[in-house]
This record gives structure tokens, C-alpha cells and sequence, in this order.
């Protein structure tokens, strides 16, 4: 686990360099915040609670997708990757040090939804309700950072800047975060409890608020999060093969 510290520093150090890398994953949740959750559910407990946890979710997904699907396709760029790869450390300690700092990275973009619900809203969770939320968070981020890497692997860095929006709003206008948890358009409630954001979502509704999730959404992100891993280990594989064979 040294090794790994070491790796998320360096990486942390690296994203440190580029400020409006960490800002821009914190501006568009708090963005949405402003212009969607105050003025519209602002003054609603309940609908300002599920909200938040909405929000938050879409902080998650975005730092996901994008801090390990271009993160990666720009460090497979760099002359310092294959030399990593000649160490004998193995993948562990790097992949170890990317998901710390990925970790990091998303809890400062959870910071402006959180000061922004708590002194602008009426949104309101227990201490209890807040650390299952985070902990619904960090489990519901997994098919997704397992979804970034398997871009990063598998592709460049202009064409993983694409693909990794193409995946990101569909499945967080899809999965229902932008939208009422009861009362979604009727296109949004029929693909909804397929798409692995509306089951990670469910679960941090349910760990904030009174809300249960349903078999079906987390049955569809067990699926999404197995097949995930599974094309990130042969998208690390197929990379390793294609440069180092």
C-alpha cells in the first residue's frame, strides 16, 4: 500500500498542476444545483434532500468517467507510462494509486453541492445518513470508474474526451438524476432502472431519505458493474499485449 500512496500522490501532485481539472469537476454539479435545486425544490425538505443526493451522484459519475477515462488515455500518451509498466511492482500499486486519487479528486467536487444544500436549501440528513450516503456514493461510483478505464485503456485521448461524454449524459439524463424520483417523465421511468446510475442513485436516495430501492436497479448495476470490470481488465490486457508484446 506505500506504492500506492505514492502513485495517488504523484497523481494528485499531476492533477494539482492543472487547477481547472479539479474545478471543472466540482462547477457543473454545483451549477446544476443553482439553477435546478434552489429555486425549484429549494424550499421542499424532503425534494431538496433527494435532490442533493442527485447532485452529488452526478458530481461522482462525472469524476468517474472523466478523471479515469481521459486520466488514463493521457498517461498511455506519456513516455513515463511504459517505463511504469517495466517495474516490478506490478498494476497493483498504479491502479490502487489511481482510484485514491480519483477518491480525493470526487470528494472535493462533493464540497460545493454540500455547502450549497445545506445553506441554500432545506435539505436536511442525520450524521448517520450522511456517512451511508457517502458510503452509497463511493460504492455506486464503481461501474463507473470501472467504465473509464476501460476507455482509457482502449482509446486515445481526444477520442476518450468524446466517449466518456457520450456515456456520461445519456446514462445521467437517462438514469433519472435531473429529474423527480417519483414522478419522471414517462421515456425517463421506462429506461431509468436499466441504466447503472439509477440504481447507484437509489442507493444513496435510500441511504438519505426514506426510500427503497428497487430489485431491479441494483440487479441491472451488479450486471453493469461485473461487465464493467470485466471489459477494464481486457482493455488492460489488450493495451499491455498492443504495446509490450
Amino acid at each position: 500500500m506505500a506504492l500506492a500512496f505514492t502513485h495517488a500522490k504523484y497523481q494528485l501532485l499531476e492533477t494539482a498542476r492543472i487547477p481547472i481539472a479539479i474545478v471543472g469537476s466540482a462547477f457543473f454539479p454545483a451549477a446544476a444545483m443553482l439553477f435546478f435545486v434552489v429555486p425549484f425544490a429549494g424550499d421542499h425538505p424532503v425534494g431538496a434532500t433527494m435532490a442533493t443526493a442527485s447532485m452529488m451522484m452526478f458530481a461522482v459519475m462525472s469524476t468517474s468517467l472523466f478523471t479515469f477515462g481521459v486520466g488514463v488515455a493521457e498517461d498511455r500518451a506519456q513516455p513515463w507510462d511504459p517505463y511504469l509498466r517495466t517495474l516490478p511492482a506490478g498494476a497493483f500499486p498504479r491502479f490502487a494509486g489511481r482510484i485514491l486519487s480519483g477518491l480525493a479528486v470526487m470528494a472535493v467536487s462533493l464540497v460545493p453541492v454540500l455547502l450549497i444544500a445545506a445553506f441554500l436549501t432545506k435539505a436536511s440528513v442525520t450524521v448517520g445518513g450522511l456517512l451511508l450516503g457517502l458510503a452509497a456514493l463511493a460504492l455506486g461510483s464503481v461501474p463507473f470508474t470501472l467504465l473509464g478505464l476501460f476507455v482509457g485503456y482502449v482509446m486515445p485521448t481526444k477520442a476518450a474526451v468524446a466517449v466518456v461524454q457520450v456515456i456520461f449524459f445519456p446514462m445521467a439524463v437517462g438514469g433519472g438524476l435531473l429529474t423527480s424520483p417519483v414522478d419522471p417523465p414517462a421515456f425517463i421511468a421506462a429506461i431509468a432502472p436499466y441504466l447503472p446510475s439509477r440504481g447507484a442513485v437509489e442507493l444513496v436516495w435510500a441511504a438519505v431519505g426514506d426510500f427503497s430501492p428497487r430489485p431491479i436497479t441494483m440487479v441491472m448495476l451488479a450486471v453493469w458493474t461485473l461487465a464493467a470490470g470485466a471489459a477494464a481488465v481486457w482493455g488492460y490486457r489488450r493495451d499491455e499485449g498492443t504495446r509490450f508484446a
